[in-house]
């Protein structure tokens, strides 16, 4: 396990975006009225990755150092005050100190929620309102590591409801989330048909094949049905059937 608690005075987080509110467009959240803070960096290199704009090195310069009190100010800006879902995205969260935003979240009556691969488990997962567990699967092209993922649970004890949500691009993705799921059996299970057409970095709303998404999405629900796995949750991308691939919403 590992990771700190807080952030000290002179500690800051890497920063790629904060935008909202808007909607939560996947998982367990879908729907509820959201602002985000995107933090720059992943220990993984997807082969379809959505958000290559705060994974990549050649990005860092984009990223930027924010202390925890420039990251609230933005955050209440946002919000009007008013408290509603903070979600914690990447990259991958995980690898900065999130444990002090937190907490102030808390303090301001505001639902913190975060996105991870399980790659890295940090003590604070237990602070936490909701952490998403995401596996990357075989068309990732990355290495999945069940003792990381465990260790990501154990952290999170019994504080944050937390639920394992996986991107289903053919059989083989789809076979991986039967296997990690039957792992962790009391653990909600997210299906959602994964995106083929990821936006490039460089651009901010790039063309997207609605068709061949919504395609994968009738596919998974016949597999799913055919398998009897009436446990599982299918839901879509909901922010990619509303815009596409338009970043920042």
């Amino acid at each position: 396990m590992g990771g700190v608690s807080s952030v000290s005075a002179t500690e800051t987080i890497r920063v790629s975006e904060i935008f909202g509110p808007t909607i939560q467009g996947e998982g367990v959240l879908i729907g509820q009225p959201t602002v985000f803070v995107r933090t720059g960096g992943c220990d993984y290199r997807c082969s379809w990755c959505d958000s290559l704009h705060a994974v990549e090195s050649r990005f860092r310069d984009s990223w930027i150092a924010m202390s925890l009190d420039d990251i609230w100010g933005q955050i209440e800006a946002l919000s009007g005050g008013r408290p509603l879902t903070l979600s914690l995205s990447g990259g991958n969260p995980a690898i900065q100190p999130l444990g002090s935003l937190i907490e102030r979240a808390h303090q301001h009556g505001y639902r913190a929620a975060l996105e991870t691969q399980g790659s890295i488990a940090r003590d604070w997962f237990s602070d936490l309102d909701v952490l998403v567990l995401s596996p990357k699967p075989p068309s990732s092209g990355m290495e999945f590591n069940g003792d990381a993922l465990l260790d990501c649970v154990r952290s999170a004890g019994g504080g944050p409801e937390t639920v394992l949500k996986f991107v289903i691009f053919d059989e083989a993705d789809y076979q991986f989330a039967t296997q990690v799921a039957q792992l962790l059996p009391k653990l909600p299970v997210f299906l959602q048909p994964g995106n083929h057409t990821p936006p490039p970095p460089e651009e901010s709303d790039a063309a997207i094949d609605m068709s061949g998404i919504l395609d994968r999405m009738h596919w998974l629900v016949e597999r799913v049905m055919q398998d009897r796995w009436f446990e599982a949750k299918i839901l879509p991308q909901l922010h990619v059937l509303l815009w596409g691939n338009l970043r920042g919403v």
